[in-house]
């Protein structure tokens, strides 16, 4: 699959950080972890610096998938609201879902400052009404975060333009959020897996996942052999592959970041990631050097000829709707790119193993806008899998969660 096209910043800015070798013999492995982006790299962290050695191959070189087109935005924000989640699961498993994310933030944070360079910093969120429509139900949003203890406040017409230089009917401002380079950050977690002991893999693919009683054999393409006691799917949107039946829909996003730009042009753009109610929705942040990073018209082409097709005039309707709220900022558009993601119908993750390959091999699909703090999130899940203990998002995060856990109310 064919995962992103034109120019990913974090591609274009870091390059190719570090060579890793090729597998073309049989190896024994106790965890191999097939994918090796932003994902993979944090389950392989997570188990390793714990005492797991672990194999993770990636068919491209590291970090060229998805995570290359990846605009990551770090939110504990789910793009199904706390309230509709409550409705589908049940009050106590929003909650946790949510605190869970937003612990995972600063999971993330720790990480990036053990591992330096990687371009954390953190950031408000603020989610703004795209209509006057929208405004009760953000407020309802709003309410229930409150109640929970979330650090949130409601921005006014007069505040958002007085503060953020746009006009909207309300928002939500949120005090946790954060930016990252996922890839820079990849590369450094996988040198670290290195480092410990344990061996990462680029260009080589995975051929069939055969399983018995004791193990699991899985065959790569060249014909080597890697016998070991459990395999995690982290191959991001590719990972469906896998599975009989898809379980969330593919779709494609554009982005693009402008020229670097003056601090004072900036303003409070420069510590806040901005997103709208209207689905599909306009997000943009900065980045470390200024830019502005801009995202959305997210549709539901998934030929990456046709994705491909459409970078430019995606990055022009982008752009237009930024100077349409923006109209003292010029936005070029200077790297842009489109790429796949994928959405489930409740915006949770999967993370476990799913009945089709048996309990040996476990999937990590972090998909939705939060991509990554459900990876931080993952690591920690299928750790406790792989170490036989249960995990409190265990059951919410996994193939068999149904609305009937909503009886979990309280």
């Amino acid at each position: 699959m064919d995962l992103k096209s034109g120019y990913p910043f974090w591609t274009v800015k870091n390059g190719l950080l570090t060579p890793f070798p090729q597998l073309n013999q049989d190896l024994q492995a106790e965890t191999v972890i097939i994918g090796g982006g932003i994902t993979g790299a944090l389950i392989a962290d997570e188990l390793s610096r714990h005492g797991h050695r672990v194999v993770v191959l990636e068919r491209r070189d590291v970090g060229w998938g998805s995570s290359a087109a990846s605009t990551a935005l770090l939110q504990y924000e789910i793009d199904t609201h706390m309230v509709h989640l409550a409705e589908q699961y049940g009050e106590a498993n929003a909650v946790m879902a949510y605190r869970s994310c937003a612990e995972a933030i600063v999971s993330l944070e720790r990480l990036a400052a053990e591992l330096g360079n990687v371009a954390f910093s953190r950031q408000k969120s603020l989610y703004f009404a795209s209509q006057e429509a929208d405004v009760d139900a953000l407020k309802a949003e709003l309410a229930m975060r409150k109640r929970f203890g979330f650090d949130v406040a409601w921005l006014e017409q007069r505040a958002i333009e007085a503060d953020y230089g746009f006009s909207a009917p309300g928002a939500i401002l949120s005090s946790l959020a954060a930016r990252i380079d996922p890839y820079r950050m990849a590369y450094h977690l996988l040198e670290n897996v290195v480092r410990r002991g344990s061996q990462v893999f680029d260009r080589t693919q995975v051929e069939q996942l055969i399983t018995d009683d004791d193990g699991v054999n899985v065959r790569l393409r060249n014909g080597a052999t890697l016998r070991c006691q459990q395999v995690i799917i982290a191959s991001g949107y590719e990972s469906q592959t896998w599975l009989p039946a898809p379980v969330a829909a593919n779709r494609s996003s554009y982005a693009f970041v402008t020229d670097p730009l003056p601090s004072e042009v900036l303003g409070k753009l420069g510590h806040t990631l901005v997103w709208e109610s209207a689905r599909p929705y306009l997000y943009l942040r900065s980045t470390q050097e200024g830019r502005l990073l801009i995202g959305g018209e997210d549709d539901d082409e998934d030929i990456a000829e046709r994705r491909d097709a459409r970078v430019m005039e995606k990055a022009r309707t982008l752009a237009a709707k930024v100077e349409t709220l923006w109209p003292d900022l010029e936005i070029n558009p200077t790297f842009c790119w489109g790429g796949t993601f994928a959405e489930t119908d409740d915006g949770l993750p999967y993370f476990g193993p799913h009945e089709a390959l048996g309990p040996r091999v476990h999937f990590a699909m972090a998909y939705g806008g939060n991509g990554i703090t459900y990876s931080m999130i993952g690591a920690q899940l299928l750790r406790a899998l792989i170490e036989g203990r249960e995990h409190p998002l265990g059951a919410l995060f996994s193939f068999q969660r149904e609305p009937s856990m909503a009886s979990t109310r309280r």
